[in-house]
């Protein structure tokens, strides 16, 4: 076993690496409040580049700007346009937008069919900072289930860094489960009480979900296509979540669009380009927001480091 040690210009972190279903675990103190969190190691986002990619640096953005402003962006590739006032943007009328839009479009000599997206910052909602509690105490509960606790953490980033919710689709908890998938995991859901707001049944019920269904579907669906893969492999933690949040079927149902089938990287890439069925734009972001917010979540860890060294084995 190797621990990391980082020191911080006001207090100072001690990262010991241990492994825990194929991650690598993190524990980061704190002397400034005596806190201590396990968190996953996001490293191979870096090794494997998947932080120089246009949409995880476009959800990044997002993830830091206000409320207030807006970014105009091409829907297909993430490629920033200009940024706008949300104030501004809101008062316009429909034909305003429109002629807005196609101004730009003129403007980058984009093709007259390119969908042009205007997102809104959500520095509100991704409170990297206070997820790493719920994180901590996850990875302690998908480490007992026998699943990856990368999943953990990347389903919270994206899903609950702020408060429960609900989503428009009903789903409900720390890990945004469908009250019917949450009923097929054994939690109980009824008129009078919501497990899915207990946070160790909800995450017990989502590492569930991931070993029964999520990856079994995503290891099937891959051998149909005939397609080599390794589920200790990023990639293939992606397409997990893809279905996590979108469901085999329509997972399944974009693939088979394919002329040829993909693997790695270029697959998820395919797939965030890449509409059929149900498997729409939300769909196509959950993966891109997942990679933004872990390296947003590295940057919150690492943002005042004075340096970094390795310990010698102990």
């Amino acid at each position: 076993m190797f621990s990391k040690s980082v020191s911080l210009l006001i207090s100072i972190f001690v990262s010991i690496c241990c492994f825990s279903q194929g991650s690598q675990l993190l524990d980061v103190c704190s002397d400034r409040d005596s806190s201590s969190y396990t968190i996953v190691d996001v490293e191979d986002l870096f090794f494997e580049r998947w932080d120089t990619l246009a949409q995880p640096i476009f959800w990044k953005k997002i993830m830091k700007l206000t409320p207030d402003t807006c970014i105009i962006n091409v829907a297909a590739s993430r490629e920033i346009l200009c940024y706008e006032s949300m104030e501004f943007w809101t008062n316009q009328t429909d034909d305003q937008k429109q002629a807005y839009k196609d101004s730009l479009k003129h403007w980058y000599c984009l093709d007259e069919n390119e969908k042009i997206y205007v997102t809104s910052g959500k520095r509100d909602f991704y409170l990297i900072n206070k997820t790493m509690p719920s994180i901590s105490k996850a990875v302690n509960v998908f480490d007992d289930q026998k699943v990856d606790p990368w999943f953990a953490q990347s389903i919270l980033l994206i899903e609950s860094p702020k408060k429960l919710e609900y989503s428009n689709a009903g789903a409900y908890g720390p890990f945004q489960l469908m009250k019917s998938v949450a009923r097929a995991q054994g939690l109980i859901v009824n008129k009078t009480i919501d497990q899915r707001k207990d946070f160790v049944k909800s995450a017990t019920a989502a590492a569930s979900l991931l070993s029964t269904v999520c990856i079994p579907e995503a290891k099937r669906i891959l051998n149909e296509l005939d397609v080599e893969y390794n589920q200790n492999e990023l990639w293939f933690k992606l397409l997990v979540l893809h279905i996590y949040h979108a469901g085999a079927g329509n997972v399944q149902s974009l693939l088979n669009q394919q002329e040829t089938p993909l693997s790695g990287k270029e697959l998820i890439v395919w797939m965030w380009k890449n509409e059929y069925g149900n498997f729409k734009n939300a769909s196509q972001n959950y993966t891109q927001v997942a990679i933004a917010a872990l390296l947003s979540l590295q940057d919150e860890i690492y943002a005042h480091c004075d340096f970094i060294f390795d310990c010698e084995p102990f």
